[in-house]
């Protein structure tokens, strides 16, 4: 088993690709901010999960795995947050002027997400995602159900990144 270094940390997080579903513990830098890490430079090409649980999605039903630890492709990942009820402050500033909240519908692999994007006003939600340049696209207060586990509850989080060119949005 894994023993973290004097500066590291783990947090439970919660990952999603286009197949699978995994909840472990991430380490981490003992400084680093985890809901947005994915954002930072020298994220790893293998996410380091400690005790992860896996959901896979490529038959009826779906099929559970653990392992001890996991190392996660992180170009397979198309979304992330922190596992409620887990949350560190959100990433932008109330009062920034000239931004609104528009209220988003989202399809990421087997996964369906109701949430809200903050778009600057002088814009659409089309526009906006088409001139998008960074990876990760936050999404608030968001609510996360599969329509494929209807025994599963919806995850509600506060904040989640999505990887926007891998997901279809609904408005």
């Amino acid at each position: 088993m894994y023993t973290l270094a004097h500066d590291e940390k783990t947090s439970t997080v919660m990952l999603y690709s286009q197949n699978a579903f995994v909840r472990g513990d991430l380490v981490t830098k003992e400084n680093m901010r985890v809901s947005i890490w994915l954002r930072t430079q020298g994220v790893p090409n293998y996410i380091h999960l400690l005790k992860p649980q896996i959901l896979l999605f490529g038959g009826t039903p779906p099929k559970s795995v653990t392992y001890e630890e996991l190392f996660f492709p992180s170009v397979q990942i198309i979304a992330y947050h922190l596992a409620p009820p887990l949350a560190d402050p959100l990433d932008y500033d109330q009062h920034e002027a000239n931004r609104t909240f528009v209220e988003v519908n989202l399809l990421l692999g087997t996964f369906a997400v109701k949430g809200k994007h903050r778009i600057s006003t002088q814009t659409d939600l089309a526009s906006s995602i088409e001139v998008a340049r960074a990876t990760w696209m936050s999404i608030y207060d968001a609510d996360i159900t599969n329509p494929f586990l209807p025994q599963m509850a919806s995850i509600h989080v506060p904040m989640m990144l999505v990887r926007a060119e891998q997901g279809s949005f609904g408005l």
